[in-house]
């Protein structure tokens, strides 16, 4: 009895020493603080930031693409300008302060993103709702041209397409949507072959319900936190790639502001005028790691599984 009893009451002394196991879907902290949260409301916090900045900066710094001033060019960050006004983050070769660029460029990159975001998502979910809940030859034919687009580069079919298409708002946002749409397809069509075997599908089946009643109010409701992690993550992504083509020359016009336009306008000062460059370049990687870090953390939240991957 004593040889037997003792490693039960050994495990229990050592479960009882054990610290408390945090909750599905998020990471204990030494402090007993869930870091899953601490992330959403930190990358919350500085995306808002952003969309506030795009939203009212523009409005209380204006901005001209044609006013040129050669005496403020180049003046490094923190200089006061002949009218008076502080140019915090300098000013660029032809005189224009590079704040007012990047608040402009910010607007610009956020609604792209935001187009970018809708137009794909709504081509990607109806064809990954099609392929998944119809199957047979609609999913063979989606699902090979998705892995045909697949087979090249995001970023080189974006560069053939706009080249084809010429630099503009519009164009970049088809441009990118055409790019983005196969990850949406086939987030969808995975949730939706999980999902439609389930049991309260086959139940609101055996109820009578139609296909786009099964579709629309049973299966994608129980898709949509998926794909919505996809589009946080896509999203920064998408404003990346802008600006990405947008310095290449192939996104948006050299007359509308853009992170990438500013960027790109500035290489070739990088000796004596790091700022033009370095500035922009900085609040774009903190933008786009932001959305990476949310993403990353959404999909821990809901489906905890992932998270060693």
């Amino acid at each position: 009895m004593d040889r037997t009893e003792a490693p039960t009451r050994d495990a229990a002394t050592d479960l009882a020493t054990l610290p408390d196991a945090a909750p599905p879907g998020t990471d204990a902290a030494p402090g007993g603080k869930p870091l899953g949260r601490l992330r959403i409301i930190c990358s919350l916090v500085v995306i808002s930031l952003y969309v506030l900045a795009a939203i009212i900066g523009p409005i209380l710094l204006k901005y001209d693409s044609v006013a040129t001033d050669l005496g403020a060019r180049l003046k490094p960050p923190g200089t006061r300008l002949a009218d008076g006004s502080l140019a915090l983050f300098g000013t660029d070769q032809v005189g224009q302060d590079v704040l007012a660029q990047m608040l402009q460029g910010a607007r610009v990159s956020i609604t792209v993103g935001l187009a970018t975001l809708l137009l794909a998502g709504v081509i990607g979910v109806a064809a990954g709702l099609a392929a998944g809940y119809r199957g047979g030859w609609l999913d063979a034919v989606l699902m090979r041209l998705a892995d045909v687009q697949l087979t090249f580069p995001s970023i080189l079919l974006a560069i053939l397409i706009a080249s084809i298409l010429g630099p503009s708002v519009v164009n970049i946002v088809i441009v990118l949507a055409i790019s983005n749409w196969v990850t949406f397809a086939r987030v969808t069509r995975s949730q939706v072959l999980a999902i439609k075997e389930r049991d309260f599908v086959d139940a609101a089946r055996t109820l009578g319900a139609r296909t786009w009643h099964l579709v629309s109010r049973t299966i994608l409701p129980s898709a949509i936190a998926p794909i919505l992690v996809v589009a946080t993550v896509e999203l920064g992504h998408v404003v990346l790639a802008e600006a990405s083509l947008s310095f290449l020359g192939l996104g948006t016009p050299a007359s509308t502001p853009s992170w990438g336009v500013t960027i790109a306008n500035g290489r070739d000062y990088l000796s004596n005028a790091w700022w033009i460059s370095t500035i922009p370049g900085i609040f774009l990687a903190i933008l786009v790691i932001s959305f990476g870090v949310l993403g990353d953390a959404l999909r821990d939240r809901f489906d905890p599984r992932l998270r060693s991957m």
